[in-house]
């Protein structure tokens, strides 16, 4: 039987890191500044893990364009106030030459027991990410369209890559963000769910333990979300541009509305083993959007441009619907100049080629990020 069509309403979560407006080194919140920032932005900022993290959310959107606006307000609002103590936020899930064992964590209950709980393996978490939530109000139609939309992640990991270096070295990967990750239990592509019963027994079965408090605290890159009526994509890096955030936000809620619809009509989305996803996933992380995608359909590798023709092609009518043709389309902008990992890379080639040293090369790295981050945040 048909359902009434929810709304697909959209929220987005960003973290930053805080750097040194001279030197490009990481710095912490200064108190001031996260006292400013609360008051401006009212519940929509907050601490993260590390002290040089800060995290935004907007509220929830109808829109792309409602949320571009309430995006620009908080970047331009962070920024603002970054600036008063000489500091710059940067969107990017890792910082080119900061390293974790330099870093502390922010005194808070969370972060402390995160700390103690997870040893080693959070001490190095210095790693953003970008998380965005589409409104499904429906329990069992939240599980049935994470088991379908898990084979689009590794498209929308491609995208949104922005963490090449680690600790001044080049990884070779377009994403380290994620190798770091993956290092913190109960993450990953998200296991096939019955509904939400089956999931919601998975969940007391570990709080029943004592092994963890709540959902929350399971980390996979799509879940049902702890706190909210919505699934909430979890695998993207953060992006510096915020109308890159932006068309990924876009794909994400066109996706959820296009596997819905064709549920309605029967047929529904493929689902694929975590497996082979994972191979779409490994691919993202290595190659960003420089080398194909397995299409599970045709068996055989394609070109990434050609996999974003096929997603856009499947969502056409979701965009139109949705009011954001304008911003799925620069998918295809995204492609053909590189994410942000490959604008990283050519920003320190240059620099070095210019005769640079290396740590002033990845310097010029922090700058870029820097002005990219201010894109599009004048005041109108």
């Amino acid at each position: 039987m048909a359902q009434d069509e929810p709304a697909f309403t959209i929220g987005i979560e960003e973290e930053y890191l805080l750097v040194d407006r001279q030197t490009g080194a990481l710095a912490a919140a200064p108190d001031a500044l996260m006292d400013a920032c609360k008051t401006d932005l009212e519940g929509k900022v907050s601490p993260e893990f590390l002290e040089c993290q800060i995290e935004i959310g907007t509220g929830v959107c109808a829109t792309i364009a409602e949320a571009r606006a309430d995006l620009q307000h908080l970047r331009r609002t962070v920024a603002r106030h970054a600036a008063d103590h000489g500091l710059a936020p940067i969107a990017a899930s890792c910082h080119p030459f900061g390293d974790w064992k330099d870093q502390h964590h922010t005194d808070k209950d969370r972060y402390k027991a995160l700390y103690r709980d997870l040893a080693g393996v959070a001490r190095r978490m210095l790693i953003c990410g970008m998380h965005v939530h589409v409104g499904i109000p429906d329990k069992d139609m939240r599980i049935d369209l994470v088991n379908q939309l898990k084979y689009f992640l590794p498209h929308l990991h491609a995208l949104s890559t922005s963490s090449p270096y680690w600790q001044g070295q080049d990884t070779g990967l377009h994403s380290y963000r994620l190798s770091v990750f993956d290092n913190l239990p109960r993450t990953g592509l998200p296991p096939q769910m019955t509904n939400w019963a089956d999931f919601a027994s998975t969940v007391e079965t570990l709080i029943d333990l004592d092994l963890i408090e709540d959902s929350s605290k399971i980390w996979w890159d799509l879940r049902p979300s702890a706190r909210f009526p919505t699934i909430e994509f979890r695998i993207c890096d953060v992006t510096p541009r915020l109308e890159d955030t932006l068309t990924l936000a876009a794909l994400i809620q066109c996706l959820t509305r296009m596997v819905w619809r064709l549920g309605q009509d029967g047929d529904g989305w493929r689902v694929i083993d975590n497996f082979m996803i994972s191979e779409n996933r490994w691919r993202a992380q290595r190659y960003g959007v420089t080398e194909g995608q397995i299409d599970f359909g045709r068996k055989e590798l394609i070109s990434f441009e050609t996999a974003i023709d096929d997603l856009l092609g499947l969502i056409a009518e979701d965009a139109e619907a949705l009011d954001c043709v304008a911003e799925v389309g620069a998918a295809r902008r995204i492609v053909a100049e590189g994410s942000s990992a490959d604008r990283q890379r050519a920003v320190r080639y240059k620099a070095l080629e210019t005769g640079e040293s290396d740590h002033a090369a990845l310097q010029a790295v922090v700058a870029s990020l820097v002005a990219e981050f201010h894109e599009g945040l004048a005041d109108s």
